[in-house]
């Protein structure tokens, strides 16, 4: 990858730890996003708030409409990714 992609995943990146709410987030993301974009990300995160709450494959399909490749990617990443779904998924649980 070029040099100049990674300053600008890096920049994009700090713009949005950035943010200091969801409603600031959100405006970012709806700006910045195509609403099928948006809902394919918000339902991979969906997914792997199930399957970290230990819900089959199954039972995901028939509760988000995701795909079974789609659940087998994100259950992927949940095990053998870069943790940047647990890392999430564990700051939310702590703030509930």
């Amino acid at each position: 990858m070029s040099e100049n992609y990674e300053n600008n995943l890096r920049t994009l990146f700090e713009a949005i730890v950035s943010l200091h709410s969801a409603d600031e987030a959100a405006a970012f993301f709806d700006d910045l996003c195509t609403i099928k974009e948006l809902q394919d990300m918000s339902s991979r995160f969906e997914v792997a708030l199930l399957l970290d709450k230990g819900k089959n494959y199954a039972e995901i399909s028939e509760l988000t409409g995701a795909s079974s490749a789609t659940i087998s990617r994100v259950n992927r990443c949940l095990n053998y990714g870069k943790n940047g779904y647990k890392t999430a998924i564990g700051k939310i649980n702590n703030e509930k």
